[in-house]
């Protein structure tokens, strides 16, 4: 049983990277290109959700949105608008899509949705969604304003928030920090297995359990008689004297010189 949980979960894994790849692949770029489609990988945690959200205008609508999927279940439908009971207008189409990638933003936008009736010079309607960094664990889509009063190039304009486009965060240790680390690891683990080691093996009691305790409690003479070998000098601190007769020790008494042979006889 175990073996199979071992080579059924690594398969799992492996489907479930080829199914997210396949969801964001499910996106049809207006323009191929590697930049664009870097930027729609950014989004594969998002795919196989629907996003909804509650619209501003004086009639009510709902709005659904889903990354390269058919949104509230409209084939190929990106992002729909819904009425309160009413019909459903396909906004923008994932078939036409259009991806721009920024450290911690990605601005997703579906073309080819249905035309207005009246105004935009009845061109097909377009959705804009930008979906930023939060670092909220929640995701949050709203609808920020709809761009109709133009004669060209309306649009929808939304916004989603997600930890899904936040950059990773790296956390670099310097040589230092490394070496610190270590040290006090290192120390502490000395510090507690000596600790157990004398008190349950030796069977010491108070300060005795300390490792190496009768080392440590010399370490400060140990120091002490370093620093007086290396600093203080070993040799005679008494200055030979200078001048005779102004020696530290007594003076002998010195032979008395006769001069008799200099007199005239």
């Amino acid at each position: 049983m175990l073996l199979s949980v071992r080579i059924i979960t690594p398969l799992f894994v492996l489907f479930a990277g080829v199914q997210a790849r396949f969801n964001t692949s499910n996106c049809k770029l207006v323009s191929d290109s590697e930049s664009q489609r870097k930027a729609l990988r950014l989004l594969e945690p998002l795919t196989n959700q629907n996003f909804t959200t509650e619209g501003q205008e004086k009639e009510k609508y709902s709005y659904i949105f889903q990354v390269c999927g058919d949104a509230g279940g409209v084939k190929n439908a990106g992002l729909i608008q819904q009425e309160k009971g009413g019909k459903t207008i396909r906004i923008g189409d994932y078939s036409k899509t259009v991806a721009t990638a920024g450290s911690d933003w990605v601005l997703l936008i579906y073309e080819g949705g249905e035309k207005y009736d009246s105004h935009c010079s009845s061109e097909e309607r377009k959705a804009m969604i930008m979906i930023s960094c939060s670092s909220s664990s929640k995701s949050a889509f709203s609808v920020v304003m709809e761009e109709n009063q133009k004669q060209k190039n309306c649009y929808y304009l939304f916004e989603l928030d997600t930890t899904a486009v936040c950059p990773a965060v790296s956390s670099k240790l310097s040589a230092g920090s490394i070496v610190l680390i270590v040290v006090i690891s290192s120390l502490t683990v000395y510090i507690i297995g000596g600790f157990l080691y004398q008190r349950l093996v030796v069977g010491a009691k108070g300060v005795e359990q300390f490792p190496n305790f009768a080392f440590w409690s010399e370490i400060g003479n140990l120091s002490a008689d370093g620093c007086d070998f290396v600093c203080r000098s070993r040799g005679n601190r008494e200055e030979p004297p200078t001048y005779r007769g102004v020696g530290t020790e007594p003076l002998g008494e010195e032979p008395e010189e006769r001069d008799d042979h200099l007199l005239p006889m």
